[in-house]
Protein backbone atom coordinates (compact mmCIF):
# COMPACT_ATOMS: atom_id res chain seq x y z
CA UNK A 1 0.00 0.00 0.00
CA UNK A 2 1.25 3.55 -1.26
CA UNK A 3 3.10 5.08 2.27
CA UNK A 4 1.47 8.62 1.04
CA UNK A 5 -2.10 6.83 1.67
CA UNK A 6 -1.01 5.76 4.74
CA UNK A 7 0.52 9.10 6.06
CA UNK A 8 -2.49 10.93 4.71
CA UNK A 9 -4.94 8.77 6.26
CA UNK A 10 -3.00 8.67 9.75
CA UNK A 11 -2.86 12.55 9.80
CA UNK A 12 -6.90 13.01 9.15
CA UNK A 13 -7.50 10.32 11.59
CA UNK A 14 -5.63 11.95 14.43
CA UNK A 15 -7.13 15.30 12.81
CA UNK A 16 -10.98 13.68 13.24
CA UNK A 17 -10.18 12.99 17.10
CA UNK A 18 -8.61 16.21 17.82
CA UNK A 19 -12.16 18.01 16.57
CA UNK A 20 -13.89 15.38 18.62
CA UNK A 21 -12.24 16.46 21.54
CA UNK A 22 -12.88 19.78 21.03
CA UNK A 23 -16.47 18.29 22.39
CA UNK A 24 -14.38 18.36 25.93
CA UNK A 25 -13.66 22.16 25.30
CA UNK A 26 -17.32 23.01 24.30
CA UNK A 27 -18.57 21.02 27.75
CA UNK A 28 -16.13 22.88 29.76
CA UNK A 29 -17.11 25.72 28.12
CA UNK A 30 -20.82 26.34 28.65
CA UNK A 31 -20.64 24.26 32.03
CA UNK A 32 -18.31 27.20 32.96
CA UNK A 33 -19.65 30.08 31.30
CA UNK A 34 -23.35 28.98 33.42
CA UNK A 35 -24.45 28.19 36.59
CA UNK A 36 -23.62 25.15 38.54
CA UNK A 37 -27.07 24.28 38.37
CA UNK A 38 -26.54 23.50 35.37
CA UNK A 39 -23.57 21.94 34.62
CA UNK A 40 -24.63 18.28 34.62
CA UNK A 41 -27.42 18.78 32.19
CA UNK A 42 -24.95 20.64 29.75
CA UNK A 43 -21.87 18.12 30.26
CA UNK A 44 -24.13 15.21 29.40
CA UNK A 45 -26.85 17.03 26.53
CA UNK A 46 -23.61 17.37 24.46
CA UNK A 47 -22.81 14.03 24.37
CA UNK A 48 -25.89 12.72 24.28
CA UNK A 49 -26.23 15.30 21.21
CA UNK A 50 -23.02 14.07 19.49
CA UNK A 51 -24.37 10.90 19.59
CA UNK A 52 -27.26 11.60 17.93
CA UNK A 53 -25.54 13.82 15.24
CA UNK A 54 -23.34 11.01 14.23
CA UNK A 55 -26.37 8.66 13.75
CA UNK A 56 -28.07 10.76 11.78
CA UNK A 57 -24.78 12.16 9.64
CA UNK A 58 -24.14 8.22 8.98
CA UNK A 59 -27.84 8.03 7.51
CA UNK A 60 -28.09 10.76 5.52
CA UNK A 61 -25.54 14.05 6.38
CA UNK A 62 -22.99 12.42 4.32
CA UNK A 63 -25.15 11.96 1.61
CA UNK A 64 -26.26 15.45 1.57
CA UNK A 65 -23.16 16.66 1.76
CA UNK A 66 -20.81 14.36 -0.69
CA UNK A 67 -22.80 12.02 -2.54
CA UNK A 68 -22.99 11.45 -6.49
CA UNK A 69 -26.25 12.08 -8.75
CA UNK A 70 -25.77 15.90 -6.68
CA UNK A 71 -27.52 18.75 -7.90
CA UNK A 72 -27.19 22.04 -6.34
CA UNK A 73 -29.13 21.87 -3.21
CA UNK A 74 -27.67 18.16 -1.94
CA UNK A 75 -25.78 14.99 -3.04
CA UNK A 76 -28.56 11.69 -3.31
CA UNK A 77 -26.51 8.91 -2.58
CA UNK A 78 -24.18 7.38 0.42
CA UNK A 79 -26.57 6.80 2.90
CA UNK A 80 -26.38 5.06 5.65
CA UNK A 81 -22.64 5.02 4.58
CA UNK A 82 -21.39 1.38 4.28
CA UNK A 83 -17.36 2.49 4.82
CA UNK A 84 -16.32 1.39 1.42
CA UNK A 85 -13.07 3.01 -0.17
CA UNK A 86 -13.65 4.79 -3.02
CA UNK A 87 -10.94 3.40 -5.30
CA UNK A 88 -8.09 5.64 -5.97
CA UNK A 89 -8.87 7.92 -3.09
CA UNK A 90 -5.89 9.83 -1.46
CA UNK A 91 -6.58 8.42 2.42
CA UNK A 92 -8.69 6.06 3.75
CA UNK A 93 -12.13 6.77 3.00
CA UNK A 94 -13.71 5.51 6.16
CA UNK A 95 -11.21 8.40 7.71
CA UNK A 96 -12.44 11.40 5.86
CA UNK A 97 -16.54 10.40 6.88
CA UNK A 98 -14.81 10.54 10.75
CA UNK A 99 -13.61 13.41 10.23
CA UNK A 100 -16.61 15.53 8.65
CA UNK A 101 -18.84 13.95 10.59
CA UNK A 102 -16.48 15.36 13.57
CA UNK A 103 -17.17 18.89 12.09
CA UNK A 104 -21.03 18.41 11.46
CA UNK A 105 -21.06 17.56 15.89
CA UNK A 106 -19.14 20.97 16.07
CA UNK A 107 -21.71 22.72 14.40
CA UNK A 108 -24.27 21.43 15.72
CA UNK A 109 -22.70 21.96 19.77
CA UNK A 110 -22.21 25.60 18.61
CA UNK A 111 -26.33 25.84 17.74
CA UNK A 112 -27.22 24.25 21.01
CA UNK A 113 -24.64 27.46 23.09
CA UNK A 114 -27.92 29.50 22.27
CA UNK A 115 -30.35 26.77 24.13
CA UNK A 116 -28.58 26.92 27.26
CA UNK A 117 -30.36 26.75 30.84
CA UNK A 118 -33.76 26.90 29.56
CA UNK A 119 -34.56 24.56 27.06
CA UNK A 120 -35.97 21.13 27.67
CA UNK A 121 -33.92 18.15 26.90
CA UNK A 122 -36.66 17.13 24.31
CA UNK A 123 -36.16 19.94 22.44
CA UNK A 124 -32.34 19.37 21.88
CA UNK A 125 -32.95 15.62 21.03
CA UNK A 126 -35.97 16.81 18.07
CA UNK A 127 -33.58 19.87 17.22
CA UNK A 128 -30.30 17.84 16.74
CA UNK A 129 -32.28 15.30 14.63
CA UNK A 130 -33.48 17.68 12.17
CA UNK A 131 -30.67 20.07 12.30
CA UNK A 132 -28.13 17.31 12.02
CA UNK A 133 -30.06 16.42 8.50
CA UNK A 134 -32.04 19.39 7.18
CA UNK A 135 -29.53 22.58 7.92
CA UNK A 136 -25.76 21.93 8.24
CA UNK A 137 -25.23 19.22 5.41
CA UNK A 138 -27.13 21.47 3.04
CA UNK A 139 -24.72 24.23 3.85
CA UNK A 140 -21.75 21.93 3.40
CA UNK A 141 -22.64 20.63 0.15
CA UNK A 142 -23.19 23.99 -1.61
CA UNK A 143 -19.80 24.93 -0.15
CA UNK A 144 -17.61 21.98 0.08
CA UNK A 145 -19.71 19.12 -1.53
CA UNK A 146 -19.41 20.58 -5.37
CA UNK A 147 -23.00 22.63 -4.80
CA UNK A 148 -23.58 26.25 -6.48
CA UNK A 149 -21.18 27.91 -4.09
CA UNK A 150 -18.58 25.79 -5.05
CA UNK A 151 -19.56 26.42 -8.62
CA UNK A 152 -18.95 30.05 -7.56
CA UNK A 153 -15.78 29.47 -6.18
CA UNK A 154 -16.93 30.17 -2.10
CA UNK A 155 -13.44 30.20 0.30
CA UNK A 156 -14.19 28.74 2.98
CA UNK A 157 -11.08 26.22 3.87
CA UNK A 158 -12.10 24.78 7.07
CA UNK A 159 -15.74 26.19 8.07
CA UNK A 160 -16.28 29.71 9.31
CA UNK A 161 -19.33 29.73 7.32
CA UNK A 162 -19.90 25.82 6.95
CA UNK A 163 -19.57 25.16 10.87
CA UNK A 164 -19.40 28.44 12.67
CA UNK A 165 -21.85 31.01 10.65
CA UNK A 166 -24.16 27.97 10.28
CA UNK A 167 -23.96 26.93 14.09
CA UNK A 168 -24.36 30.80 15.26
CA UNK A 169 -27.47 31.23 12.97
CA UNK A 170 -29.61 28.41 14.75
CA UNK A 171 -28.24 29.78 17.71
CA UNK A 172 -29.79 33.32 16.92
CA UNK A 173 -33.24 31.33 16.12
CA UNK A 174 -33.35 29.63 19.66
CA UNK A 175 -32.29 32.70 21.91
CA UNK A 176 -35.43 34.58 20.08
CA UNK A 177 -38.01 31.87 20.51
CA UNK A 178 -36.73 30.56 23.95
CA UNK A 179 -36.50 34.09 25.05
CA UNK A 180 -34.24 35.34 27.70
CA UNK A 181 -33.30 33.24 31.15
CA UNK A 182 -35.24 34.38 34.44
CA UNK A 183 -32.78 37.25 35.75
CA UNK A 184 -31.34 38.48 32.69
CA UNK A 185 -33.30 41.80 32.11
CA UNK A 186 -34.80 44.10 34.53
CA UNK A 187 -38.21 45.77 34.07
CA UNK A 188 -36.65 48.90 32.35
CA UNK A 189 -34.76 46.63 29.66
CA UNK A 190 -30.82 47.22 31.88
CA UNK A 191 -29.42 44.02 31.73
CA UNK A 192 -27.84 41.59 34.50
CA UNK A 193 -24.99 40.26 34.53
CA UNK A 194 -25.79 36.27 34.94
CA UNK A 195 -21.89 35.03 35.78
CA UNK A 196 -20.58 31.45 34.69
CA UNK A 197 -19.65 29.57 37.80
CA UNK A 198 -15.94 28.15 37.11
CA UNK A 199 -13.72 30.89 35.24
CA UNK A 200 -11.15 28.72 35.50
CA UNK A 201 -12.99 25.84 33.47
CA UNK A 202 -13.60 28.47 30.56
CA UNK A 203 -10.03 29.03 30.59
CA UNK A 204 -9.14 25.45 30.52
CA UNK A 205 -11.99 25.30 27.30
CA UNK A 206 -10.25 27.66 25.50
CA UNK A 207 -6.78 26.09 25.59
CA UNK A 208 -8.58 22.44 24.83
CA UNK A 209 -10.41 24.15 21.78
CA UNK A 210 -7.35 25.92 20.71
CA UNK A 211 -5.10 22.82 20.72
CA UNK A 212 -8.59 20.89 18.76
CA UNK A 213 -8.49 23.51 16.32
CA UNK A 214 -5.02 22.35 14.75
CA UNK A 215 -7.05 19.29 13.66
CA UNK A 216 -10.00 21.72 12.58
CA UNK A 217 -7.88 23.71 10.08
CA UNK A 218 -4.52 22.19 9.57
CA UNK A 219 -6.10 18.46 9.08
CA UNK A 220 -8.39 19.96 6.44
CA UNK A 221 -5.54 19.96 4.18
CA UNK A 222 -6.58 16.04 4.13
CA UNK A 223 -2.70 15.68 3.11
CA UNK A 224 0.78 15.53 4.03
CA UNK A 225 1.92 16.33 1.15
CA UNK A 226 4.72 19.28 1.30
CA UNK A 227 3.72 19.42 4.84
CA UNK A 228 1.39 22.32 4.07
CA UNK A 229 -0.84 22.00 6.94
CA UNK A 230 2.35 23.67 9.02
CA UNK A 231 1.62 27.07 7.56
CA UNK A 232 -2.35 25.95 7.97
CA UNK A 233 -1.72 25.41 12.00
CA UNK A 234 1.11 28.36 11.92
CA UNK A 235 -1.51 31.06 10.42
CA UNK A 236 -4.25 29.54 13.04
CA UNK A 237 -2.01 29.76 15.84
CA UNK A 238 -1.19 33.64 15.06
CA UNK A 239 -4.84 34.56 14.64
CA UNK A 240 -6.04 33.04 17.72
CA UNK A 241 -3.05 34.86 19.94
CA UNK A 242 -4.08 37.80 18.30
CA UNK A 243 -7.70 37.82 18.92
CA UNK A 244 -6.68 37.20 22.63
CA UNK A 245 -4.26 40.15 22.96
CA UNK A 246 -6.65 42.30 20.76
CA UNK A 247 -9.77 41.54 23.07
CA UNK A 248 -8.02 42.11 26.51
CA UNK A 249 -6.67 45.39 25.34
CA UNK A 250 -10.17 46.51 23.90
CA UNK A 251 -11.74 45.47 26.99
CA UNK A 252 -9.43 47.40 29.02
CA UNK A 253 -9.85 50.55 27.25
CA UNK A 254 -13.62 50.67 27.35
CA UNK A 255 -13.88 49.36 31.05
CA UNK A 256 -11.24 50.25 32.60
CA UNK A 257 -10.24 46.31 33.37
CA UNK A 258 -8.63 43.62 31.70
CA UNK A 259 -12.08 41.31 31.55
CA UNK A 260 -10.94 37.73 31.17
CA UNK A 261 -14.24 36.23 29.59
CA UNK A 262 -13.66 39.09 26.90
CA UNK A 263 -10.28 37.90 26.71
CA UNK A 264 -10.65 34.35 26.09
CA UNK A 265 -13.83 34.70 23.55
CA UNK A 266 -11.47 37.32 21.53
CA UNK A 267 -8.86 33.89 21.35
CA UNK A 268 -12.17 31.70 20.38
CA UNK A 269 -12.67 34.77 17.93
CA UNK A 270 -9.47 34.62 16.06
CA UNK A 271 -9.93 30.93 15.71
CA UNK A 272 -13.16 31.12 13.91
CA UNK A 273 -12.23 33.70 11.64
CA UNK A 274 -9.03 32.51 10.49
CA UNK A 275 -10.78 28.88 9.76
CA UNK A 276 -12.18 30.16 6.50
CA UNK A 277 -8.62 31.48 5.03
CA UNK A 278 -5.98 30.08 7.10
CA UNK A 279 -5.14 28.35 3.53
CA UNK A 280 -5.70 31.26 1.90
CA UNK A 281 -3.39 34.09 3.05
CA UNK A 282 -0.27 35.04 4.37
CA UNK A 283 1.14 35.14 8.16
CA UNK A 284 0.73 38.78 8.39
CA UNK A 285 -2.75 38.74 6.98
CA UNK A 286 -3.72 36.15 9.82
CA UNK A 287 -2.31 38.48 12.67
CA UNK A 288 -4.68 41.22 11.20
CA UNK A 289 -7.85 38.97 10.72
CA UNK A 290 -7.50 37.87 14.76
CA UNK A 291 -6.92 41.53 15.66
CA UNK A 292 -10.06 42.53 14.09
CA UNK A 293 -11.67 39.65 15.04
CA UNK A 294 -10.80 40.05 19.05
CA UNK A 295 -12.28 43.59 18.58
CA UNK A 296 -15.23 42.85 17.04
CA UNK A 297 -16.12 39.69 19.57
CA UNK A 298 -16.08 42.70 22.38
CA UNK A 299 -18.97 45.12 20.75
CA UNK A 300 -21.15 42.52 18.78
CA UNK A 301 -21.46 41.00 22.48
CA UNK A 302 -22.39 43.95 23.83
CA UNK A 303 -24.95 44.47 20.82
CA UNK A 304 -26.55 41.63 21.46
CA UNK A 305 -27.01 42.11 25.04
CA UNK A 306 -28.77 45.69 24.10
CA UNK A 307 -31.38 44.05 22.06
CA UNK A 308 -32.60 41.27 24.69
CA UNK A 309 -31.09 38.16 22.97
CA UNK A 310 -29.78 36.19 25.40
CA UNK A 311 -26.77 34.31 24.92
CA UNK A 312 -25.15 32.44 27.68
CA UNK A 313 -21.61 31.43 25.64
CA UNK A 314 -21.41 34.31 23.42
CA UNK A 315 -22.03 31.87 20.93
CA UNK A 316 -23.61 34.37 18.17
CA UNK A 317 -20.40 36.98 18.35
CA UNK A 318 -17.63 34.43 18.65
CA UNK A 319 -19.43 31.96 15.95
CA UNK A 320 -21.32 34.40 14.01
CA UNK A 321 -19.72 37.94 14.13
CA UNK A 322 -16.29 36.38 13.78
CA UNK A 323 -17.52 33.53 11.15
CA UNK A 324 -19.31 36.40 9.39
CA UNK A 325 -15.39 38.40 9.19
CA UNK A 326 -13.39 35.25 8.53
CA UNK A 327 -15.50 34.72 5.31
CA UNK A 328 -15.35 38.04 4.03
CA UNK A 329 -11.60 38.30 5.03
CA UNK A 330 -10.94 35.87 2.21
CA UNK A 331 -11.92 38.66 -0.04
CA UNK A 332 -9.41 40.95 0.86
CA UNK A 333 -6.48 38.81 1.68
CA UNK A 334 -6.31 35.86 -0.54
CA UNK A 335 -3.17 35.78 -2.26
CA UNK A 336 -2.74 35.03 -6.04
CA UNK A 337 -0.45 31.73 -4.83
CA UNK A 338 -2.27 30.71 -1.93
CA UNK A 339 -6.36 30.83 -3.89
CA UNK A 340 -6.65 27.78 -5.26
CA UNK A 341 -9.76 27.95 -5.18
CA UNK A 342 -12.32 31.18 -6.02
CA UNK A 343 -9.87 34.55 -6.92
CA UNK A 344 -7.57 36.43 -5.23
CA UNK A 345 -8.42 39.43 -3.09
CA UNK A 346 -9.02 43.07 -3.07
CA UNK A 347 -5.20 43.42 -1.60
CA UNK A 348 -4.15 41.44 -4.42
CA UNK A 349 -5.06 42.65 -7.62
CA UNK A 350 -8.09 40.51 -7.65
CA UNK A 351 -10.82 43.54 -7.58
CA UNK A 352 -14.25 42.96 -5.21
CA UNK A 353 -14.95 39.76 -7.44
CA UNK A 354 -14.05 37.30 -4.40
CA UNK A 355 -15.66 39.90 -1.71
CA UNK A 356 -19.00 39.67 -3.36
CA UNK A 357 -18.88 35.85 -3.46
CA UNK A 358 -17.96 35.60 0.07
CA UNK A 359 -20.76 38.12 0.59
CA UNK A 360 -22.96 35.72 -1.06
CA UNK A 361 -22.38 32.93 0.68
CA UNK A 362 -22.86 34.52 3.84
CA UNK A 363 -26.18 36.15 3.16
CA UNK A 364 -27.54 33.03 1.53
CA UNK A 365 -26.26 30.36 4.21
CA UNK A 366 -26.87 32.56 7.72
CA UNK A 367 -30.36 33.05 5.03
CA UNK A 368 -31.11 29.47 5.28
CA UNK A 369 -29.78 27.96 8.50
CA UNK A 370 -31.62 30.75 10.31
CA UNK A 371 -34.92 30.22 8.48
CA UNK A 372 -35.02 26.62 8.63
CA UNK A 373 -33.86 26.27 12.44
CA UNK A 374 -36.60 28.51 12.97
CA UNK A 375 -39.01 26.62 11.49
CA UNK A 376 -37.69 23.50 13.23
CA UNK A 377 -38.11 24.82 16.40
CA UNK A 378 -41.68 26.65 15.67
CA UNK A 379 -42.38 22.54 14.99
CA UNK A 380 -41.03 21.39 18.02
CA UNK A 381 -42.90 24.36 20.05
CA UNK A 382 -46.09 22.55 18.92
CA UNK A 383 -44.91 19.21 18.61
CA UNK A 384 -43.83 19.25 22.75
CA UNK A 385 -45.77 21.40 23.66
CA UNK A 386 -42.97 24.31 24.20
CA UNK A 387 -39.57 24.61 23.89
CA UNK A 388 -38.93 25.87 27.74
CA UNK A 389 -38.48 24.70 30.68
CA UNK A 390 -41.51 25.91 33.43
CA UNK A 391 -40.43 28.69 35.49
CA UNK A 392 -40.13 26.73 38.56
CA UNK A 393 -37.53 23.89 36.38
CA UNK A 394 -35.66 27.01 35.63
CA UNK A 395 -35.05 28.57 38.41
CA UNK A 396 -34.03 25.03 40.47
CA UNK A 397 -31.96 23.71 37.79
CA UNK A 398 -31.98 21.68 34.98
CA UNK A 399 -30.07 19.23 36.64
CA UNK A 400 -32.20 17.90 38.91
CA UNK A 401 -35.75 18.91 37.21
CA UNK A 402 -34.68 17.45 33.58
CA UNK A 403 -32.23 14.79 35.18
CA UNK A 404 -32.99 14.40 39.12
CA UNK A 405 -29.34 14.65 40.23
CA UNK A 406 -27.05 17.39 40.41
CA UNK A 407 -23.79 18.22 38.79
CA UNK A 408 -22.33 19.08 41.95
CA UNK A 409 -24.46 16.80 44.66
CA UNK A 410 -21.74 17.62 47.79
CA UNK A 411 -22.87 21.24 47.26
CA UNK A 412 -26.65 20.98 46.78
CA UNK A 413 -27.36 18.37 48.98
CA UNK A 414 -25.73 19.83 51.52
CA UNK A 415 -27.51 23.21 51.16
CA UNK A 416 -30.73 20.96 51.32
CA UNK A 417 -29.35 19.53 55.04
CA UNK A 418 -28.47 23.30 56.16
CA UNK A 419 -32.04 24.51 54.99
CA UNK A 420 -34.11 21.56 56.32
CA UNK A 421 -32.06 21.42 59.87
Amino acid sequence: MDATFLMNSLWVMLSAVLVIFMLGGFILLEAGSTRMKNAGHIAGKTIFTFGIASLVYWAVGYGFTFGENANFFVGLSEFFYSGTQIEGASLSTPVFFLFQLAFAGISLTIAFGGFAERAKLSVYLFFALLFSALVYPVIAHWIWGGGWLAEHGKQDFAGSTVVHLTGAMAALAATILLKPRIGKYNKDGSPNNIYGHNQVYTALSVLILWVGWFGFNAGSTVSVDGAFFGFVALNTNLAAGAGAVAALIISWIVLGKSDVPTMLNGALAGLVAITASCAFVETWAAVVIGLIAGILVFYSARFFEKRKIDDPIFALSVHGTAGVWGTLSNGFFATKELATVGKPGLFYGGGFEQLGVQALGIVTSAGYAFIVSFVILVIAKKVLKGLRVTEEEEIMGLDISEHGSYGYPEVFLSNEKSVNS
